[in-house]
């Protein structure tokens, strides 16, 4: 319920700056495109919620990362891409990321039928594995508040949608067993299992000149929810401008909080390296 208040007065906050600045606009005419094909690097670090991987366990929480930069990761592609037309605009980002095996550590489980959670210590556990597979989409519209010299501010509203496979190697180096008997989790087994996030976003982007010179500043941030309690995104970098395309390095952040799903609470972090094509 908070997450869902914080995104609320998001939303007014950004109608009160549409209504502040809307008269300083100064948008360029005609239709205007661009791609960005990009690398992104994240560390991922939170926890994944799988459902009973055996009759009577109800619950298996396990903890993934932080791992080393391109330690784990098994393949990745990104693209962005836009469309604007005076002062409105469409733009779409979509990831795929792969990692594989990332170092896990069981941190409980629940015994359904007698509704009681049992705590897994980490020296318990001996080389559990966790394995994401994900897509993301995000898909929004805009509003250009501010073309100027000195940069651009655009806000927006739009979905991201995020979809993933998990799978967990655990090892421990014993079963667990219920406190009342009768129901345990094996010293070593796996399970795999999917989720799909629908959720919607506001927010700003745009870039800050760095006086006359080709060098800028882009920005970006987006707040939501829906199918997750709470879900975030920040980006902030140091670009160049040619004639026309941009050479960008930035570093980027992207949180999900869904109170109990699949993906818990999960964080991807690291620099992003892309060049955006303009025309």
């Amino acid at each position: 319920m908070e997450a869902r208040k914080v995104v609320v007065i998001t939303c007014i906050a950004l109608a009160c700056l549409l209504l502040n600045v809307q008269g300083i606009v100064a948008a360029e005419d005609g239709w205007h495109f661009e791609i960005t094909p990009y690398l992104w690097l994240p560390n991922i670090d939170g926890t994944v919620t799988f459902d009973g991987p055996a009759d009577g366990v109800g619950e298996l929480e396990t903890t993934a990362g932080p791992n080393d930069y391109l330690q784990h990761l098994k393949m990745a592609g990104m693209v962005s891409a836009g469309v604007r037309k005076d002062r409105w605009s469409v733009f779409t980002d979509v990831i795929y990321l792969d990692f594989s095996k990332e170092d896990s550590t069981v941190r409980s489980v629940e015994f359904d039928a007698l509704n009681s959670r049992v705590k897994i210590g980490a020296g318990l556990d001996s080389g559990s594995r966790t394995s994401l597979e994900g897509t993301e989409w995000t898909l929004a519209g805009g509003y250009s508040l501010v073309q100027s010299g000195q940069g651009t501010l655009d806000v927006f509203g739009g979905f991201r949608y995020f979809t993933v496979k998990a799978s967990l190697d655990w090892e421990l180096a014993a079963s667990v067993s219920s406190p009342a008997g009768g129901r345990t989790l094996e010293r070593s087994g796996s399970i795999s299992q999917r989720g799909e996030l629908w959720d919607g976003i506001v927010g700003a982007r745009g870039r800050i000149n760095l006086g006359k010179s080709n060098l800028f500043i882009p920005y970006y941030l987006d707040i939501g929810t829906g199918t997750s309690a709470l879900t975030w995104q920040a980006l902030l970098g140091v670009a160049y401008a040619f004639n026309w395309w941009d050479i960008k390095l930035a570093y980027r952040h992207l949180y999900y909080n869904t109170d109990g799903k699949l993906i818990d609470d999960m964080r991807f972090s690291g620099p992003a390296l892309g060049a955006n094509f303009r025309f």
